[in-house]
């Protein structure tokens, strides 16, 4: 009975700590003018267990603020500079150098996001996304980091020319001359593609073929058969689509980073905090599972955003994604990011585990005496 009961103890550890260290991060939008100072923003990152952070551009208080707080970063390079980073070797080189190189010893850096959301069809910057990749990863190369940070890009969905059934995805026509180089330099440099995907846009845009409880992981049925795969959310459906995607562009293998994803509480529609609250504890949860195209496989996540940013637009919508409002109170009752569930570092769930190990055994020596 006794060794019985060691087991069940030590197993429920041990599914504490694979729930802690699922690789979740949060972003850090700052179009606001109400915002926490940088510190008091880290500062909240580490009483909330939150161990990822994702940055747009290289704002050097929020660096200085991160020495030394073991946050591992997503660092952005802004769209309007990718242009002359590609152009100028140099350029790359300074922007590595005042960016990366001056904190890498204190600061964990995990990927350089060279843009966001660069659209082949609107943005000039689209024709430089990749030289610039390559500048920064030759310079990252010069210092010996390219196996500690890696090199990608953040994509939107708009690249995908067909998303349904997910068997037949694959990137637009304009996409394809964008993204096929991008993934092979990823796949060369073993660097993930970053990929921002929001199952409430999806939602809103096609509400008659798509239902809320299909978005929100709240689906009691499965919706699409699609092959030998079924899907009971969106969210499957379109991973499974990009993942087919870029089996056709030579990135079969390309793990995919969710780098932001999210659903607002207000300013439109089933924009609520009941439905927020819902679609994080729901992708959390889901996240760690991975999805019906590669099961048990734990994507990488970065939630959007760590707080309500009043500058944001154009629609109101866009001001209402925050895990936190700008007084630094958390809006939901998120069980991974609540205090009392993750404020354990490491070396606190180290300490419970021995512990616990020194309480089993102690069951054990009394059995026996």
């Amino acid at each position: 009975m006794v060794f019985f009961t060691v087991f069940l103890m030590l197993i429920g550890l041990e599914t504490t700590t694979a729930t802690a260290s699922l690789p979740l991060g949060v972003c850090y939008g700052r179009h606001a003018d109400n915002l926490p100072p940088a510190d008091e923003v880290v500062n909240l990152y580490k009483t909330n267990g939150i161990g990822r952070m994702r940055i747009y551009d290289p704002d050097q208080a929020i660096l200085q603020a991160l020495r030394g707080s073991n946050i591992e970063l997503v660092i952005g390079v802004r769209n309007e500079e990718i242009q002359s980073i590609a152009n100028n070797v140099s350029s790359a080189a300074d922007w590595v150098q005042n960016n990366i190189l001056k904190y890498s010893k204190d600061v964990k850096f995990r990927y350089i996001a060279v843009g966001n959301e660069v659209d082949p069809n609107m943005d000039e910057a689209s024709k430089f996304v990749l030289l610039a990749m390559q500048n920064i990863y030759a310079t990252l190369t010069s210092s010996n980091l390219q196996n500690q940070i890696k090199v990608s890009t953040a994509i939107e969905l708009n690249l995908l020319g067909m998303s349904y059934p997910p068997s037949l995805g694959s990137f637009g026509p304009s996409s394809i001359p964008f993204i096929t180089p991008i993934v092979k330099f990823l796949v060369d440099t073993k660097a993930p593609l970053l990929a921002n995907v929001y199952t409430y846009f999806s939602y809103i845009s096609d509400s008659t073929d798509i239902d809320l409880p299909f978005a929100l992981f709240t689906s009691q049925s499965v919706k699409i058969r699609d092959g030998s795969f079924e899907y009971q959310n969106l969210f499957d459906a379109t991973f499974g689509a990009i993942y087919v995607a870029l089996g056709k562009v030579g990135g079969a293998n390309l793990e995919i980073v969710l780098s932001e994803s999210g659903w607002p509480s207000d300013g439109g529609v089933a924009a609520t905090v009941e439905n927020a609250e819902t679609y994080y504890e729901n992708l959390i949860k889901h996240v760690a599972k991975g999805t019906p195209a590669r099961p048990n496989q734990p994507i990488e996540t970065y939630l959007f955003s760590m707080f309500d940013e009043n500058k944001k637009g154009p629609t109101e919508i866009e001001r209402h994604f925050g895990l936190f409002s700008p007084n630094k109170q958390i809006k939901y009752q998120i069980s991974q990011l609540r205090k009392s569930s993750t404020s354990g570092s490491s070396s606190s769930y180290m300490w419970r585990e021995e512990v616990m190990l020194s309480f089993c055994f102690s069951l054990l020596f009394l059995n026996y005496i």
